[in-house]
């Protein structure tokens, strides 16, 4: 059952920790955006988060998001795609603002022609496998160059940036030499001639990690529990 009460305290309990974590990297705490991750809670949570200012929420699967958006379509939110995208979902997809999780240049010109198509234009983020797990998603870091390549010549797509999903930890410390790697990864690509704004964000950083991402130069947070509480 909803606690809006319990519900805004946590989240401003995370706008906090954010803050104090980008206090700590001497960072602007306005340099990072807060992705409420409401995959599985229904639309009353959004709405309750919504009410205490949160703009930015994130969904798994595109259905989901779908139902949610059209629930909530009377309120200014922006919606991000965080899972992974298979590309007969591409049509569907567009109706994000963004998507985090564009992990092949097939994918991308597949959201790309569906963009087009829908007279859209969506952000989007290249999800980077720096973790080298089976189960994970994302593109293996050298063949990054050529994504983003084709990247440049989309009208309707515009690169934002790169995401990962570090192995899990128990420790959150253990995730931050993924959280640096990404970063060094974009820094080194910047220093290549890429355009910086199209690399300008950098998506990592979960309810178990947020602040060790923050610190380690996290544009956005996905965070999900520890604002709408344990999932059933």
């Amino acid at each position: 059952m909803l606690d809006s009460i319990a519900l805004e305290s946590r989240l401003s309990d995370v706008r906090e920790r954010i803050a104090r974590a980008a206090s700590r990297a001497k960072r602007d705490p306005s340099s990072v955006r807060l992705v409420a991750v409401s995959k599985t809670f229904p639309s009353d949570y959004i709405r309750a988060a919504a009410a205490a200012g949160q703009v930015d929420f994130g969904e798994n699967k595109v259905q989901e998001g779908l139902t949610k958006m059209a629930e909530t379509s009377d309120l200014s939110l922006r919606w991000h795609l965080i899972g992974h995208l298979q590309s007969n979902k591409a049509k569907q997809a567009v109706a994000f603002h963004a998507i985090q999780s564009i992990d092949s240049s097939s994918l991308l010109q597949k959201v790309e022609q569906a963009a087009t198509n829908a007279g859209r234009t969506i952000e989007v983020l290249v999800q980077v496998d720096l973790a080298r797990e089976p189960t994970k998603h994302g593109i293996d870091p050298q063949d990054l160059p050529a994504l983003l390549n084709i990247a440049d010549a989309c009208k309707a797509v515009r690169l934002k940036g790169l995401m990962l999903l570090p192995p899990a930890f128990d420790d959150p410390q253990e995730a931050r030499p993924y959280f640096s790697a990404l970063r060094t990864l974009r820094d080194d690509l910047v220093r290549e001639g890429r355009d910086p704004s199209t690399l300008a964000e950098l998506s990592m950083g979960m309810s178990h990690d947020f602040e060790v991402a923050v610190e380690e130069g996290a544009t956005l947070v996905r965070v999900g529990s520890a604002i709408f509480g344990a999932r059933t």
